[in-house]
């Protein structure tokens, strides 16, 4: 009888340890609302308070007032909102104190600039206030970043989905905050240019350089030189049918980047950096002969005839169709490495193809050999030095600078995203050194040429050069993670910069670039989520 009673207790007590195993505990991580500083770029000013908003089925987007382009933002994020929380999330132009409500405009905007924004959130209403569109877009970069990374996937996720209280007040350090996007030596469809875009927008990237033309390869129609881009465009690095864009596909992509609030900056590389339209035309060469198209990867070797009138009938042709096609400000005509065409050639040309641009409304930008001729007032340099760059090259630059040429900084051993992140990466180049992703981040632009005035500083930009690169993957493993680190240089003040604090707020993109289908390195210096 003992037995059975024992036994019948030992039963009860199983039972009642199942029951209470099967009881869910409050999931408080879970529900956790991210903190307002946990984003990247660093905002200005963070200041958290009261309660957290929380996204529901009955969540409206409400933009008062009626802007066509604040309704285009909305509806951007209600597309990018409504897969992950199956809620309606309807737009709509009525006022009211609930749901997320964007505002354009105000007494409140004063200060944010062009790009700046205001993000308040609270129990009932989350609002995104900004004096021009494009800090409204922005505001709903960090917004994304506030909710759980789930809400990236393309189909139904639990959620909760809760932004913490309180107010985020930011505008960019920079106003040029640029990526690279090399299309030459490997071409890339219109579609892989747009995803790219799509990963710059989230880090609020404002400019997509596009480099056009180069020994490998030319990837724009011209309609007045055709061969350039069916001969010249033929081919690609390794020999591959490379491509070139039309003009309807480049306005799609202008269109496109215009719709993240990217402005596209092409760039035709002269006088080296030659041997697509060199081979495609005969008459632009000295000699009169046609050089064979080249799948190399060597540099330095090509050069425009500079003595020869044709070569300049050429030039202005090509701006002048390309900056039909552009409605930015800005033009890059390259002209580094240009080894094969003498100093006093390359002075001369530079001088005569400078002006063409202005003629044709628009600025000059150059690689910061042109602080090696006269820069034109206005013109912009784009600073690729690294630490073995020669001092007398480097005190050219900060001269110019000093003169009035602005900077764009794109540290080779920094910014260069083609370089490998340390000998074992399988994609990439290494004549400017290994750059990790701390590497990349830890630098000041406004102190990293000593000498240059800081309102000589126009941004930063991220070039990735495409010799290795034939996929958007490959894309995707070089840029990330060390793209959001060279856009919060550019965006955020300097007194936000931090490898300690950065890194764990890099390691918090993870999750999201795996909901996202980026294929990124996971950097032994970060400590990322497991999978």
């Amino acid at each position: 009888m003992r037995r059975r009673r024992l036994l019948f207790s030992l039963l009860l007590v199983a039972a009642a340890g199942t029951v209470t195993a099967a009881v869910p505990r409050p999931a408080t991580a879970a529900l956790a609302a991210t903190p307002l500083d946990r984003v990247i770029p660093a905002p200005a000013s963070v200041r958290p308070a009261g309660d957290a908003f929380t996204l529901g089925a009955g969540t409206r987007i409400r933009v008062p007032g009626n802007s066509g382009e604040a309704r285009q933002i909305a509806g951007y994020l209600a597309g990018l909102l409504r897969p992950a929380t199956g809620f309606a999330l309807p737009v709509t132009t009525r006022g009211g104190a609930d749901g997320i409500v964007f505002r354009l405009g105000g007494r409140d905007t004063r200060g944010l600039g062009a790009e700046g924004y205001r993000l308040t959130s609270g129990g009932r209403a989350l609002t995104i206030s900004a004096a021009r569109p494009a800090g409204l877009f922005h505001g709903v970069q960090t917004l994304r970043q506030l909710l759980p990374a789930a809400v990236e996937k393309k189909s139904r996720q639990p959620g909760p989905w809760r932004i913490a209280g309180g107010t985020i007040s930011d505008a960019p350090r920079y106003a040029y905050r640029g990526a690279m996007l090399d299309v030459s030596r490997h071409f890339f469809t219109v579609e892989q240019v747009k995803r790219y875009i799509d990963q710059l927008a989230q880090y609020k990237i404002n400019k997509l350089h596009l480099h056009l033309s180069d020994d490998q390869g030319w990837r724009i129609a011209i309609d007045s030189w055709p061969r350039l881009a069916t001969y010249g465009g033929s081919t690609q690095v390794g020999g591959g049918p490379g491509g070139h864009y039309s003009k309807d596909d480049y306005r799609e992509i202008v269109r496109y980047a215009a719709s993240r609030y990217l402005t596209v900056i092409p760039e035709i590389d002269v006088p080296g950096h030659t041997n697509a339209a060199l081979a495609s035309y005969a008459d632009l060469n000295c000699n009169g002969e046609a050089p064979p198209l080249y799948t190399g990867t060597k540099v330095g070797f090509s050069s425009l005839c500079v003595p020869k009138k044709v070569t300049y009938d050429f030039v202005d042709d090509v701006i002048r169709e390309i900056a039909a096609l552009t409605p930015g400000r800005y033009l890059h005509i390259g002209g580094d490495e240009a080894h094969s065409t003498a100093h006093a050639d390359y002075v001369a040309f530079m001088d005569k193809v400078q002006p063409v641009v202005a003629k044709y409304g628009k600025t000059v930008i150059g690689w910061h050999q042109l602080t090696g001729a006269h820069p034109v007032k206005g013109a912009l340099a784009q600073y690729w030095g690294y630490d073995k760059t020669g001092a007398q090259e480097r005190q050219q630059v900060v001269d110019a600078a000093k003169r009035g040429t602005g900077l764009i900084l794109s540290p080779a051993d920094r910014a260069y995203l083609d370089m490998k992140y340390d000998k074992d990466s399988p994609l990439g180049l290494a004549w400017a050194g290994y750059v990790d992703v701390r590497r990349a981040y830890d630098w000041d632009p406004g102190s990293y040429l000593a000498g240059v005035p800081g309102a000589a500083v126009a941004g930063v930009e991220a070039p990735l050069w495409s010799e290795t690169l034939t996929t958007s993957a490959n894309i995707e493993y070089l840029a990330f993670p060390r793209l959001p680190g060279i856009a919060e240089l550019g965006w955020s003040p300097a007194r936000a910069h931090g490898w300690d604090a950065y890194r764990v707020r890099l390691a918090a993109q993870g999750p999201r670039w795996d909901a996202q289908g980026i294929d990124y390195y996971r950097a032994p210096e970060v400590a990322w989520p497991a999978r």
